[in-house]
């Protein structure tokens, strides 16, 4: 990131703010949608960060920094738009995968599909130091540096969101399993 870009939009030139937008919009929405998993959830957590960093912005000490900063920003919006979301709806059932995967071109999709679901099952804590560590490719220091957490922490949370993914996916392999099982009993 432009370092003076960021001394400009401290100064609260606006038009330093838009360049800084459009330049941060995209890395900040993946990382939204890789925590979320929801293409909604995760523009409207994009935009109140942006917001957030343009009111916060005078208050970064280093303009080097600015780049782990605002991901921070951008987690702490996720956690709470991820907890709105948990008030306002129940948390439904996530549909079973009741066909048995070939290997074929659709298995892949199947593959991503329970992925996908497994993902959705982990906490915010697991799903952020994932999405940090393998959607924006950021080393375990560069996570803990962000989310401000001990290495080792960072290091167990990972850890378990791959335990927790595994154990996710196996359930669901389960749950498939006995959903074909009834399907074929009934008729």
């Amino acid at each position: 990131m432009d370092q003076q870009l960021v001394v400009r939009v401290q100064g609260g030139d606006q038009r330093a703010f838009e360049a800084l937008v459009v330049a941060d919009q995209p890395r900040l929405y993946r990382l939204a949608y890789g925590i979320l998993r929801d293409p909604q959830l995760a523009e409207d957590a994009t935009q109140q960060a942006l917001l957030d960093i343009w009111r916060d912005v005078g208050r970064l000490r280093d303009p080097a920094k600015y780049e782990g900063w605002s991901y921070r920003l951008l987690v702490r919006v996720c956690y709470a738009e991820a907890k709105r979301q948990q008030e306002w709806t129940t948390s439904p059932e996530l549909p079973s995968a009741a066909e048995p995967r070939a290997a074929d071109v659709y298995g892949g999709v199947a593959d991503r599909d329970q992925l996908e679901r497994g993902f959705r099952r982990l906490s915010m804590d697991h799903r952020s130091v994932l999405a940090m560590r393998h959607l924006l490719g950021m080393t375990p220091d560069e996570v803990a540096v962000v989310l401000d957490l001990p290495r080792s922490t960072v290091y167990s949370r990972l850890q378990a969101a791959v335990k927790a993914m595994r154990a996710a996916i196996e359930a669901e392999g389960r749950s498939s399993t006995v959903t074909m099982e009834r399907q074929e009993a009934v008729r």
